[in-house]
């Protein structure tokens, strides 16, 4: 990697509490092998620890285009955006600012593939797999939950991505739409990422996907865990409704949202029979009318707040690759 003048592509990397599994992402990032120059923004999100940020000083120590910072402002809207605008600031020349969670692993090839689709297909946003693996041993209909599995996409245009986990955003597009980049409404609840995508889709932003361009996610513990997917299952849903909320404002927009809402919850009972037929479990049966109820809920005023976790514990040091 070299100065700034030859940056092509900024690598973000939010994170929150987890230092060990940060250094595994960033150690693939930095692996990574290209034709091209790149920087790295990590942002640590903990104020008051910051052990990510010391972890990422170290890693990033004899690398001159690297940067990190500390986000006091809670939340992943918050820690996202100062990734983003970091990045534009200080790698001026970058054609693409990408993004990886701090609990996911780069596979060789994954930077140059995003950046060659992106450079080929000239669309404004890219993503790719994140495929997933389970630290431990799942139990009974864990494994086969919708939320595990990842979109199974040939190569090409496509409609929209869905989460930043793996994406790969033109400047461009910074350039064209309102700050904040991620609306802090969803600071808390999650789905920034999502809303933002809508967001250049309505804006008519072009989509492509790399099936070449692959992260490994990986899944704690706590994670696979019916009690936790089923709580997920009705934040989806919480989220969903919370973005069509606010591209159908008034009372016009609630009363369609109602009937939206009726029709999901009505739908979301053949389509927990069927997923039922195909994986044998009641879990993953669970997904559709949970998420259907999340929306009803949501449009009662519930709401979660998984990402507000200021005492939230240190992520186990993740296992060795397998």
């Amino acid at each position: 990697m070299s100065a700034d003048t030859n940056i092509r592509a900024v690598v973000c990397i939010p994170t929150f509490r987890r230092p060990e599994w940060l250094a595994r992402t960033l150690t693939s990032v930095l692996s990574q092998k290209t034709d091209f120059a790149f920087a790295i923004v990590v942002v640590d999100n903990d104020g008051a620890g910051q052990a990510g940020a010391a972890v990422a000083r170290t890693l990033l120590a004899d690398i001159e285009a690297g940067l990190v910072l500390v986000e006091h402002k809670q939340g992943n809207c918050h820690a996202i955006n100062t990734a983003f605008g970091a990045a534009r600031k200080h790698f001026s020349t970058a054609d693409y600012l990408l993004m990886i969670d701090d609990d996911e692993e780069a596979m060789p090839g994954w930077l140059q593939a995003i950046v060659d689709a992106a450079d080929g297909s000239g669309a404004d946003i890219v993503g790719g797999p994140v495929n997933r693996e389970m630290v431990t041993p799942p139990g009974p209909g864990i494994a086969e939950h919708p939320l595990f599995f990842s979109i199974a996409q040939p190569t090409g245009a496509i409609d929209m991505i869905h989460g930043s986990g793996n994406c790969l955003i033109s400047r461009r597009v910074f350039e064209t739409l309102p700050s904040p980049e991620l609306d802090l409404r969803f600071n808390f609840l999650g789905g920034g990422d999502m809303d933002f995508f809508t967001r250049c889709r309505k804006a008519g932003k072009h989509f492509f996907w790399s099936s070449e361009a692959v992260v490994l996610e990986y899944v704690p513990a706590d994670r696979l865990t019916a009690q936790f997917l089923m709580r997920r299952s009705l934040r989806t849903g919480m989220i969903n409704y919370a973005i069509d909320r606010k591209y159908r404002p008034g009372a016009a927009g609630l009363a369609t949202l109602a009937l939206k809402n009726l029709v999901s919850l009505g739908l979301s009972l053949p389509r927990a029979i069927g997923l039922l037929v195909q994986r044998r479990h009641w879990l993953p049966a669970s997904h559709p009318p949970l998420m259907s109820i999340g929306r009803m809920a949501a449009m009662f005023g519930s709401t979660a707040e998984p990402y507000k976790a200021a005492n939230a514990p240190l992520a186990a040091a993740p296992d060795t690759k397998p």
